[in-house]
This record gives structure tokens, C-alpha cells and sequence, in this order.
């Protein structure tokens, strides 16, 4: 009684544990939907660890939670840590394509991050099956273009025109378009074809001024081609506007070269942010590289030959159990029918030799030099003992069924195979008054005239 009252208690607890969780994650999709992020680390974290444990019972929770607790973690500067718990995430049951397709976009800006540029497009790649799956095109074409940034940044021209012409055919969202005008340029300074770069750069900027990593594509092409003093203006630029230690470092690159910095302590002072700015991403490129592995390692990572093993002996021993218990069962069934088969025989042999035996008695009592004396209700267990007891049964029979003596004897006489003259004789009849009375003895118990004698021979079997 105290085990079940602590079973109870403790379900309960899991229970409410779970339903506070759920609460959380449900507040974190608010947020995000409004464009903001779950920023308590604590409660997020609480609510995954609850949610994981019941993750088979709450599937959608908790892949939402792994998103949500995921990118907490990546803003919380813990790349290795939001990878693993993305990765969770993708080995869910939950069928909830939206979410699942921000998680692998997540891995893939990790992975890019990180410079694994192939690796980040087969991310952004399986995201954009999802989005495209549930008819979110707009997210589909977003993540398009994540593909392009990939194959731009590592030179395939072909393969960056083609995603990119794909996505200029079928949208018409000018943010979008906007994207594409980037990857464009992106494209053709890592082609070095600066001109185009420029040309897509400052096309952008007719949209979108403020954008770092435009100004970063145009700082670097006119550095490429020898301008220098538009490459720094650019860098300027992209110092004044980004917050990424990735576009920082390569602008500081380019104000070293700036021959209008006048004065030591400037020149100290751009060396030194640029020195803080390259610590920092080396310092960050071990940790995604870290976080990089942890992917590579689940994505190459082999069937587990374990279960696989486990899972295939036991279909094995199933199947061998399900045959044998199939082979028993027919064995059974055969020597089942082969038992029925022999006592049937034996009750037919046995049957047979009984009506043999009858019919022997009947023609011995038939033939007695003292018939009428045999068949004297007064002489009653003579007269059994005489014929055959089968006889005393069938008369016991007959009385049950509410025959006379005179009825009876009638019978005896029929299963004797006496005629009507003979049983007139001894019944003192005439011998069709004899047939009026078989008539009615034998309907009496079921029979009839011309049947009465197999019926009587079959009562008598039977007892």
C-alpha cells in the first residue's frame, strides 16, 4: 500500500514537471514568433532535461525545446553544447518539419561559421526539404540562397548561378532578392572577378545602405584590385556598422594599410583591436571547429550493429518458436484425428461385433424347442440370461419409454425376426390384428413398422 501511494506521488510529480515544462516551451514559441528569444538559461534548460526524459511521450515538445535551449546556448557563446543538443533534436520522433528545419539551419550557420562550407550547405540543404515539404517558400527560398552562399564561398560558379537563377525564376520577395544580390557578389570575388563584385555590391546598396558584409565584399575587391583608398573607405564602413568578430577582422586588416592614420597611439590602437579581434576568432573557430566534429561524428557515426544484432536474433527466435509451435501444433492435430480415427474404428468394430452377437443370440433363441417358456414375463431373469443381457437392456429401455409387457414382448418377438403368423401364435393374435399393433408399438417410440427391428438392434447396441 505505501509502494503504490509513492508511485502514485512520485507520477504525479513527473507529471506536473512535465506539464510546467511544456508551459515554458510554450511561452519560448511565443516569443519567437513575435521575433524575440527565451532568454531565462535556467528555466530553458530545466524544461529540456524534464522534456528529454519524457521525449518518446512528448516527441514535438521536445525537439521545440532542443531549438529553443539550442540557441540560448549558440548566443550564450556555447557552440559545442547548442551542437549537441541540435543534433538530439534531429534524432526525435517528432514529425514537426517547421522546427526541425530551424534546427538544421542552425547546424548549417554553425558549420559555416567554422568553414565547413560543404558540410553547412548539406545542412541548409536538408532544411530547405522540410520547409519545402510543409509549402513554407518563403523560408525554402531563404535557405536556397544559405546554399548558394556555400558554393559561392567555395568558388563553384556553376552551382551558385544555378541555385541562384532557381530562386530569381520563383520568388518574388524582395528581401529575398536582396540575398541573392549578395551571394552574387560573394560569388564573383571569390571567382576574382572584382568588376561583377563591385556591381552587385553597390546595386545592393541602392536597396540597403547599412549592410557590413556588402560593404565588407566591396572593401575587399577594391583592395584586390588596388584601390586602396576605396577599400578603406569600405572598411571604415563595415567597422562602424558590424558587431561580428568575423567581418571586424578582415576590415582591421585594411585600416593597417591606411595611409591617412596619422599619429602613433592610432596606429597602436587599430594594431591592438585588430590583435583582440583575431584572438577572438581564433579563440571562436576552435570552438566551432569542436562543435563541427561533434556533427561530422554523428553524421558518419554507423548503425548500431548491437541493436541491430539484437533485433534480428530476436526476430530469429520468434520465427523458430513460431515454427516449432507450428510443427507441434499439426503434430498434435494429426495424432489427434489418428485417435479419433482409431476409436471411431474401435466403436464401429465394436458396434458391429455387438450386432453380430445379437443377431447370433436372436437366431439361438429363435430356434429353442422352448420358446413360449423363454418368453415368460414371469420367468424374467431366465429369459435374459437365456437370450443376452443386451436383451434385458432393451427391455428396461422400452419400459423407460412407457411400453406394456405386451408391447415389449411384441418387440423381442420383432427383433427376433419372427413373422406375423408366428408372433400371432404366441401373442394370441391374428395376424393382422399382430401388424396394427406393430404399427402402433413401433410409433410409440419413435420408429416405424418396417424399420422397427434396425431400431431395436440400435437400442440394444447403445446399452
Amino acid at each position: 500500500m505505501v509502494l503504490t501511494l509513492a508511485a502514485l506521488l512520485l507520477s504525479g510529480c513527473k507529471s506536473r514537471a512535465v506539464e510546467e515544462a511544456r508551459e515554458v516551451i510554450a511561452v519560448a514559441d511565443s516569443l519567437r514568433a513575435e521575433g524575440q528569444g527565451y532568454t531565462d538559461s535556467v528555466v530553458i534548460a530545466e524544461a529540456y532535461n524534464t522534456l528529454e526524459k519524457w521525449q518518446y511521450i512528448y516527441p514535438t515538445d521536445y525537439v521545440h525545446a532542443c531549438y529553443h535551449y539550442g540557441r540560448l546556448l549558440r548566443n550564450n557563446d556555447d557552440p559545442v553544447a547548442a551542437m549537441q543538443v541540435f543534433i538530439n533534436g534531429t534524432h526525435s520522433r517528432s514529425k514537426d518539419y517547421h522546427i526541425l528545419g530551424r534546427i538544421y539551419s542552425n547546424m548549417g550557420s554553425i558549420s559555416h561559421l567554422a568553414g565547413e562550407y560543404q558540410l553547412a550547405y548539406d545542412m541548409y540543404s536538408q532544411s530547405a526539404d522540410l520547409f519545402l515539404q510543409i509549402g513554407d517558400t518563403l523560408l525554402y527560398y531563404y535557405l536556397l540562397n544559405d546554399m548558394a552562399v556555400e558554393q559561392a564561398v567555395q568558388g563553384k560558379k556553376e552551382e551558385t548561378l544555378t541555385i541562384l537563377n532557381q530562386i530569381e525564376s520563383n520568388s518574388a520577395t524582395p528581401s529575398v532578392l536582396l540575398n541573392v544580390l549578395e551571394t552574387k557578389a560573394e560569388l564573383y570575388l571569390q571567382v576574382q572577378q572584382y568588376d561583377s563584385a563591385i556591381y552587385y555590391s553597390k546595386k545592393l546598396s541602392q536597396y540597403q545602405k547599412d549592410r557590413p558584409t556588402n560593404h565588407l565584399i566591396c572593401a575587399q575587391a577594391y583592395s584586390y584590385i588596388g584601390q586602396k583608398d576605396s577599400a578603406i573607405f569600405y572598411a571604415k564602413k563595415v567597422v562602424s556598422q558590424s558587431n561580428s568578430i568575423y567581418t571586424l577582422g578582415n576590415a582591421y586588416y585594411m585600416l593597417t594599410n591606411d595611409n591617412t592614420i596619422s599619429g602613433i597611439e592610432e596606429i597602436k590602437e587599430v594594431a591592438a583591436d585588430r590583435a583582440d579581434i583575431l584572438l577572438e576568432v581564433s579563440h571562436q573557430r576552435s570552438k566551432l571547429s569542436q562543435a563541427t566534429q561533434l556533427l561530422e561524428q554523428d553524421l558518419n557515426k554507423p548503425l548500431n550493429l548491437i541493436w541491430l544484432y539484437s533485433i534480428f536474433g530476436t526476430c530469429v527466435l520468434i520465427g523458430c518458436a513460431l515454427w516449432v509451435y507450428i510443427i507441434c501444433k499439426k503434430k498434435r492435430q494429426q495424432l489427434l484425428s489418428q485417435q479419433v480415427e482409431n476409436l471411431e474404428y474401435q466403436a464401429k468394430t465394436s458396434i458391429e461385433s455387438m450386432r453380430t452377437r445379437i443377431e447370433e443370440a436372436c437366431i439361438t433363441f429363435a430356434h429353442s424347442s422352448n420358446i413360449e417358456k423363454d418368453l415368460s414375463w414371469k420367468d424374467y431373469d431366465a429369459m435374459t440370461s437365456k437370450v443376452n443381457h443386451h436383451f434385458f437392456m432393451l427391455a428396461t429401455k422400452l419400459q423407460n419409454k412407457g411400453l406394456t409387457e405386451k408391447e415389449i414382448r411384441l418387440c423381442v418377438l420383432t427383433l427376433l425376426n419372427f413373422g406375423y403368423d408366428e408372433m400371432a401364435n404366441l401373442l394370441y393374435y391374428s395376424p393382422n390384428g399382430v401388424g396394427k399393433f406393430k404399427m402402433r408399438t413401433a410409433k410409440k417410440i419413435g420408429a416405424t413398422a418396417k424399420n422397427l427391428r434396425d431400431f431395436l438392434i440400435t437400442i440394444a447396441v447403445s446399452y
